[in-house]
């Protein structure tokens, strides 16, 4: 049975009994389903024969043909890239019904060093892992938003809810009644400040580094010694007694012994298997109907939902799932987990549809109950989702600092054009704005950002990943040599000379470009750092790649924005949604809370042709007279391994110029004959053959490091040693302990859908075999084709099963509480 995580969005909201097992290895979750095929014409299901036996795999020579619709005559012979075997375990490819949903490696960053600017670590490097510096800063901004939750409980005294001007007011008041200070000297009007020259702005306080924060220290040797005789009585495997005692701490001995269904806090266990530990323990004592049963499948059916996506679950779906797996009383088990507290209940108002707002004359109706709808969830994501609520309200509700006169901002605005005009308008006077479009559109927030960085402005953006950071800071780069700026970055604010010491000097690659990645930005490893306050030392965030936001990210980022600062969430909503539960982008599109601005940029060429129409759900013939685009049939699994394998090693480089090293391959899911295990063996086998003797690597192999879940990186093998593997990661060097390679590190010559999200290649094959019909869906092919900047190569093998998805299959929903707690916060919404 394959416990490979292939999808993230195969289980519809409120059917947790879609079970999610979570497996260790660095496999990023991806896409949902399609329905089952008809045959019929349209689209891309026309296929004509490919010439030439073997040579099908060449780009062909057709003119302006070669679309999607057809296939383009093959050149060349046989590369011989040989047969692959089919067997792999009971893996189903992109489909298979024990397959979980949403399900994402468990590689979390471990001791992999210390806090930057501390010196030494366990590994030997000299610095922190990147990995376990964002978990060490998730950590202390969870620790924030639990604690401002307690506030908010807490009894208030005087004046400590007041913040800015009011509190300033309130501490000027009280130093005068109590005779600390005259009146005069406290009330006096202070001198106005000195405006700030674009050019030179003025000094400010050296950002401050984020504090280390305390490692999570290991289990106790004891500890897991016990655990290790608890579960081999149960007959469970002892190899899970370091996890359990992690999850349950220094008596998970005592509280597995008295409710064996714990088991379930480790990831991977399925309540089958807990059963059957429990009856090993407590033999007749338990049955389908213990309340300890109960309580403990009511949260993990909550966790396979936020693998799915979703931060809560309506009532009636849970209670369902939990009568599916043999609850007796569904309804008792749920209230005895509210109970215990490893779960909350929030009830939501509903807006009847159609219905308008009440007017005064109707205060007799009012009195009415309005419908509610009931909501079970976990406590961590209630926390996040109410914690990124407040953090965007005060955005929308407060007013941007006044950086820059409205007359210096309309004249940047006139400088541009269209809707890039349009954006920096929107910017000057809105702290949350919104903006839409696709790869082209990425020239305006790049025009936004030289323009709010001329005006004064500590300006950064933030990407999901390496690989967009870098093309975004070639893009700002050229955006600022079109509009004149001036060449050396050392002038603008938040450059290289303001970086926190401990930290490399701006960014790396690109020093002095203010661009950084999200888990960076959060980490404190890039970007501007941190002011006294703890909030990021900046007046403009760019978040770009902003449906790949979950909520808890989405937090830590709202949270960490300082009073008066303006945030643009900037992305294609057309994509595959984050892998972490939450729907933020299109949550906040929906809710209509703030300005959005659509970009009026269309993708060029035949591939952003193609791209745009499978946007609106159509699968349309392009003209590609430059074999921007091939269609290569294949048969069966064999076949399709082959013709990838011969268009990466032989074909895209010889007819088309891109190397294989530029050239990425994208398949529906892990597993399975032409999952990313296979295609990356056979890939392997003829770029970089050897032993394998690091782990399964070698040098020169092409990798992917998931340093979280969710977030993949790609790099290459340098070397291995005592310390770890070695990766280059681009640019950066990145060392993985021996113990972590396993778990987040795996060949990266194939990836799927999800792990490609926010990068782009020059060249790009997506494989598409018969057995991924199921996995297909429009968010999906949209975004695997869209990776491709120069030639995409589709490996055929679904027939009409491509355009029934693109035109029917959307993303599944997720279930959310974002709109319903934005509401009340924002004014007019």
């Amino acid at each position: 049975m394959s416990t490979e995580p292939e999808t993230t969005e195969n289980a519809e909201p409120g059917t947790p009994g879609t079970e999610v097992t979570p497996a260790g290895g660095a496999e990023e979750a991806d896409t949902g389903q399609a329905p089952d095929t008809e045959s019929g014409d349209g689209g891309a299901g026309e296929m004509s024969e490919a010439e030439g036996g073997d040579a099908g795999a060449e780009p062909g020579t057709g003119g302006g043909d070669a679309g999607v619709g057809q296939v383009s005559e093959a050149e060349g012979g046989d590369t011989g890239a040989g047969e692959v075997s089919e067997a792999e375990g009971g893996d189903t490819g992109a489909g298979g019904s024990d397959r979980g949903a949403g399900q994402v490696s468990e590689a979390e960053g471990g001791d992999a060093g210390s806090e930057p600017g501390t010196g030494g670590g366990d590994a030997g490097v000299g610095q922190v892992s990147e990995a376990e510096a964002e978990l060490r800063a998730q950590q202390v901004e969870r620790e924030r938003i639990e604690q401002r939750k307690a506030e908010k409980k807490a009894p208030i005294e005087s004046g400590t809810r007041l913040r800015g001007t009011a509190a300033d007011l309130l501490a000027a008041v009280r130093a005068v009644e109590s005779g600390e200070k005259p009146a005069a000297t406290v009330f006096e009007e202070p001198r106005p400040a000195p405006r700030r020259p674009a050019p030179e702005p003025e000094r400010r306080p050296q950002p401050v580094a984020p504090e280390p924060v305390a490692p999570s220290a290991a289990p106790a040797p004891e500890t897991v010694h016990a655990v290790r005789q608890v579960l081999g009585e149960g007959g469970a495997p002892e190899a899970l007694a370091p996890q359990v005692a992690a999850a349950l701490g220094e008596s998970a001995a005592e509280q597995l012994r008295a409710d064996p269904w714990q088991l379930l806090r480790v990831a991977g266990v399925r309540p089958e298997q807990a059963d059957g530990f429990a009856r090993a323990l407590l033999g007749t004592g338990c049955g389908p109907d213990d309340e300890r049963r109960g309580r403990a499948l009511t949260g993990w059916l909550l966790e396979q939902a936020a693998l799915a996506g979703h931060t809560a679950l309506e009532m009636p779906a849970l209670l369902a799932a939990l009568a599916q797996r043999g609850v007796p009383e569904p309804d008792a088990a749920v209230q005895g987990a509210i109970a215990e507290g490893e779960a909350l209940v929030f009830q939501d108002a509903l807006e009847e549809a159609g219905t308008a707002a009440r007017s005064d004359e109707d205060g007799a109706e009012e009195d009415e109950e309005r419908p509610v709808r009931v909501l079970v969830g976990l406590e961590r994501y209630a926390l996040a989702e109410e914690s990124l609520a407040d953090g965007l309200a005060r955005l929308v509700n407060s007013a941007p600092k006044q950086d820059g006169s409205a007359a210096d901002w309309e004249r940047a605005a006139a400088a541009a054009q269209g809707s890039t005009a349009d954006l920096i308008r929107a910017v000057a006077g809105q702290g949350l704005v919104l903006h839409t479009g696709g790869e082209a559109s990425l020239a305006e927030p790049a025009a936004l950002l030289n323009a709010a960085r001329s005006l004064g402005l500590r300006a950064w953006a933030a990407t999901h990943g390496p690989i967009g950071r870098n093309r975004f800071a070639a893009l700002l780069g050229q955006a600022g040599r079109s509009a004149g700026e001036a060449a050396d970055p050392s002038r603008q604010p938040g450059a290289a000379g303001g970086d926190a010491p401990g930290r490399p000097a701006a960014d790396a690659p690109g020093i002095g470009v203010p661009v950084a990645t999200v888990s960076g930005l959060l980490a404190g490893l890039e970007g501007p750092g941190r002011d006294a306050d703890g909030a990021l030392d900046l007046d403009l965030l760019v978040v770009l790649d902003a449906p790949q936001l979950d909520v808890e990210t989405a937090a830590l980022l709202t949270e960490s924005m300082p009073d008066g600062a303006r945030l643009v969430l900037a992305g294609d909503p057309a994509v595959l949604w984050s892998v972490g539960p939450g729907r933020v982008f299109a949550d906040l599109l929906a809710a209509r809370i703030c300005p959005q601005v659509a970009s009026r940029r269309p993708d060029p060429g035949p591939l952003g042709e193609l791209v745009s129409g499978i946007g609106v759900g159509e699968l349309n013939k392009v003209e590609a007279p430059g074999k921007e685009l091939v269609i290569v049939p294949v048969q069966d699994a064999g076949e399709a391994v082959h013709r990838a394998v011969q268009l990466v090693v032989d074909s895209v480089p010889r007819a088309i110029g891109v190397p294989a090293e530029e050239t990425q391959v994208i398949t529906p899911g892990h597993g399975g004959a032409v999952g990313t295990r296979v295609l990356n063996a056979a890939l392997k086998e003829r770029l970089n053959p050897g032993p394998g003797r690091f782990g399964g690597f070698d040098p020169g192999d092409r990798i992917v490091h998931s340093l979280v879940p969710g977030r993949a990186v790609p790099g290459r093998v340098v070397t291995a040693d005592a310390e770890g593997l070695h990766l280059s990661c681009e640019g950066e060097t990145v060392v993985v302990p021996k113990e972590r390679v396993e778990q987040s590190v795996r060949h990266g010559w194939a990836l799927t859908a999800h792990q490609a999200v926010g990068s782009r290649w020059p060249a790009v094959v997506v494989v598409l075999p018969g057995d991924a019909a199921q996995a297909l869906s429009r968010p999906w092919v949209y975004t695997a084709f869209g990776r491709a900047d120069r030639h995409l190569s589709v490996v055929h093998g679904v027939e009409q099963a491509l355009p029934r998805a693109v035109a029917e299959v959307l993303a599944k929903p997720r279930t959310t509480r974002l709109p319903v707690l934005l509401a009340p916060q924002v004014s007019g919404a």
